[in-house]
């Protein structure tokens, strides 16, 4: 009798999941039981410009469902409520701006967006790069405004531990330069933290300046003029030597960067001539900045632009030479002398070779 009643459940419950699937199978739009349906939800097509989709605070299911299907990203909201239903990810879906192709298949979608994994923007930020470069660089990949990326840099605000060491008031130098993700309608201190945290983990967590004469922040002041400087990587660690070489010997370093970042506090002249004016007049050599090295000994106040990490251990484990100049032979590489006489006949041989 026992056995009787059991299996009687059992068909009941089969019976009831078979109607149940039936039903799911009706009512789902695009089904192939369900011809009303696939002519009331046209396809998705495939391929196409991405699809930004914003999900707000609180919005349940349904609504979201119904905003994908109208963008064209899904075929059908109801799937798409079904599915939420079905992974349990009903109070997991998580607000922000996300980018779909047409076409995504709807449990993609689904963890997508109960996980957050927002729209992003891929960002390179080269080498050598001035903030204000950065700030544009920024704007153009569509993160955030470059006057908004300055506004943020503000160091108190910010709690990495290395910024402890930098005397400065300019995030200038220490916005590190990598490829980074940022989120679509990201907030302005959120970049500037998240460059200042590649600095903290690329450069201040592993780089060792235990034997160092120099702080870290003049370490990185003159990687930053190593890394505008130098065009060739292997030259970096003997152009290091170079300016190592004339602090200790009290020698001006003479860095054209230096006087370019000066000449760029213009305005006019950075709409004339970019940031980094190629041909220095002797008026632009004899500027009035404290970042003028061919007027002031020493290095300048802060550094120039943001040094990748190959510039800064240069300066940290520069070359063994005696050189202390250095010409431009015009194809991206340098010829170096220990003394200005011998200096002098390099000059001579470029100038030569350009004429």
């Amino acid at each position: 009798m026992t056995y009787r009643i059991v299996a009687g459940m059992v068909a009941v419950f089969a019976v009831a999941l078979t109607v149940g699937l039936a039903w799911f199978m009706v009512q789902t739009p695009g089904s192939i039981f369900s011809a009303e349906a696939e002519r009331r939800v046209p396809p998705v097509a495939t391929g196409g410009a991405p699809v930004i989709v914003t999900v707000k605070q609180g919005e349940n299911a349904k609504t979201i469902g119904a905003e994908l299907q109208r963008q064209g990203v899904i075929r059908s909201k109801r799937l798409f409520e079904i599915m939420v239903g079905l992974r349990g990810v009903q109070n997991s879906l998580e607000a922000g701006d996300y980018e779909f192709d047409p076409g995504t298949p709807v449990v993609e979608v689904v963890d997508r967006i109960a996980s957050g994994k927002t729209a992003s923007r891929s960002v390179v930020i080269p080498e050598g790069r001035r903030i204000e470069e950065v700030g544009e660089i920024l704007e153009k990949a569509g993160v955030i405004s470059k006057d908004a990326f300055l506004a943020a840099l503000v160091k108190s605000q910010y709690k990495e531990p290395f910024l402890q060491q930098v005397s400065s008031s300019s995030l200038e130098g220490f916005v590190f330069p990598a490829k980074y993700e940022f989120h679509r309608g990201a907030r302005a201190d959120d970049v500037v933290a998240t460059l200042l945290h590649g600095f903290q983990t690329n450069v201040a967590d592993k780089v060792q300046l235990e034997g160092q004469k120099l702080t870290l922040e003049q370490v990185v002041t003159l990687a930053s003029i190593v890394e505008r400087e130098a065009q060739a990587p292997s030259e970096r660690p003997i152009i290091a030597s170079v300016f190592l070489n004339r602090l200790k010997a009290g020698i001006p370093l003479q860095a054209d960067p230096t006087v370019q970042y000066a000449v760029a506090a213009s305005a006019a002249s950075v709409q004339q001539y970019t940031y980094w004016k190629k041909d220095l007049t002797v008026g632009d050599l004899k500027i009035d900045s404290p970042y003028n090295t061919y007027v002031n000994s020493g290095l300048p106040p802060g550094p120039i632009a943001n040094p990748g990490l190959a510039a800064i251990q240069a300066v940290v484990r520069p070359a063994d030479t005696n050189y202390l100049f250095f010409v431009a032979k015009g194809d991206g590489t340098h010829l170096f002398a220990e003394t200005l006489e011998e200096h002098l006949r390099n000059v001579a041989k470029y100038r030569q070779q350009q004429q």
